[in-house]
């Protein structure tokens, strides 16, 4: 069974501030991938491999990755890390708002924000202030 994982975006305003991020420093990743090192390893391995990183930017999930592995990274300062390997390609979800917290949560796949529609070519996207009206209604 999936599990996800949820995280703090921080510094980023946006998913386009994400996305940015990730064309910044993609030399350093292979092809159509990119990592994010985190201090903890997942306890649940199996189950974060079939399942997504959400990223909440400003308090509201608004997208994820997919997970695609694991890897070990070793700190300058001799620590062991996990690196989540992620698909490339940010998939934005339905606006979810959640409270901040630190490092990282276990996100199960029934509380987790559907994928938004996409309407025609484009997706239909509110501005982020609307958005963050709207989840706080409970409105999707």
């Amino acid at each position: 069974m999936a599990l996800n994982i949820l995280k703090l975006c921080v510094g980023a305003e946006s998913v386009e501030d994400l996305q940015q991020w990730h064309l910044e420093h993609r030399h350093l990743w292979p092809e159509g991938r990119t990592e994010h090192v985190t201090r903890m390893w997942p306890r649940r391995e199996a189950e974060v491999l079939e399942g997504s990183l959400y990223w909440v930017i400003k308090g509201i999930i608004l997208a994820r990755q997919k997970i695609v592995g694991l890897d070990e990274r070793i700190g300058a300062d001799g620590i062991r890390r996990c690196a989540l390997v992620l698909e490339a390609q940010v998939i934005r979800t339905e606006a979810a708002p959640r409270r901040p917290f630190q490092g990282w949560r276990y996100l199960d796949p029934a509380d987790s924000p559907p994928d938004r529609r996409v309407a025609g070519l484009r997706e239909d996207i509110l501005p982020l202030p609307m958005a963050m009206a709207l989840a706080e209604l409970g409105v999707r």
